[in-house]
């Protein structure tokens, strides 16, 4: 297999995963994203993985039939606003996004999770809000939907 080919390398690992009785070995996976012994060891949490393993894995697909395969699977939208309650200002905008950090600390269910994240952040004291001509703003809404 080719040292560097991380398609190649998810594939195989995979298909031994799927037929072996015993552990496999993820050493050419880890070859394969660039990582030698030293990075092995080092703690990569699953969002810089997911982002690693997208960017390479879009690197593969240009300028081949399944380019942008990536994106139309995993992006997604969201609006994020900021309303000031002490003056008129609204600012709204469109962010793209691969994953969701969701808090899973009290929440019962995935589904309380979503509702937590898409709770409305109060941005007051030490996290206030420059709305343009109005300046600094003590009180301020922050949702993304």
């Amino acid at each position: 297999m080719p040292s560097g080919s991380i398609p190649l390398a998810l594939q195989s690992l995979f298909y031994k995963l799927q037929h072996s009785d015993t552990s496999v070995s993820t050493k050419e996976l880890t070859k394969s994203f660039g990582w030698d012994t030293y990075d092995s060891f080092l703690q990569h949490d699953v969002q810089e993985l997911n982002r690693v393993l997208c960017e390479k894995l879009e690197d593969k697909m240009k300028g081949t039939v399944v380019e942008g395969t990536i994106q139309q699977l995993f992006e997604g939208h969201h609006m994020n606003y900021i309303e000031c309650i002490n003056v008129d200002y609204k600012s709204t905008r469109k962010e793209s996004f691969y994953d969701l950090q969701l808090d899973v600390k009290g929440c019962q269910s995935v589904y309380d999770s979503f509702d937590k994240y898409v709770e409305v952040e109060h941005l007051e004291h030490d996290n206030k809000y420059h709305a343009e001509k109005y300046g600094l703003q003590v009180k301020s809404e922050s949702k993304g939907l």
